[in-house]
């Protein structure tokens, strides 16, 4: 028997962003954050008004290569260099893979339910964001 796991809410989404966008806050820095479900659905989007335009795409990318490769964006750096694992790799999306840290998978009962990607600050400062977001659903 299998045990259903719970999905994505628009709930759990708003909290993802509230979270990404406080530990942001917190370290002086202006962000976009997107959530998508694990059909690739946006659920929520929130852009600072004070945020470059880009991070707004940058941070929805991020999203969605966190959950088509289902792995941290910074954890995938290196892959995607020339000659990397992933250099060469198509998208099954509309949207070109984006491998800058940022975009983190969203796991519940050890299922991928989702993802969050964070634009606009350094790729390290947006991992951190994300991961943090990711901790405070937990």
């Amino acid at each position: 028997m299998t045990t259903a796991v719970a999905p994505l809410t628009v709930q759990d989404a708003e909290t993802l962003v509230t979270a990404a966008h406080r530990a942001a806050e917190d370290a002086g820095v202006t962000v976009s954050v997107t959530v998508l479900d694990a059909g690739g659905h946006l659920l929520t989007f929130r852009r600072d008004d004070r945020a470059v335009l880009i991070s707004g795409e940058t941070s929805t990318r991020k999203a969605y290569t966190a959950l088509q490769l289902n792995a941290p964006t910074a954890d995938l750096v290196d892959a995607v260099q020339p000659g990397g694992l992933f250099h060469t790799l198509p998208t099954a999306l509309d949207r070109p893979l984006l491998f800058i840290a940022g975009g983190v998978p969203v796991h519940r009962g050890g299922r991928l339910i989702g993802a969050i990607g964070v634009g606009g600050g350094t790729p390290g400062q947006d991992h951190g964001f994300a991961s943090s977001a990711v901790r405070a659903l937990a």
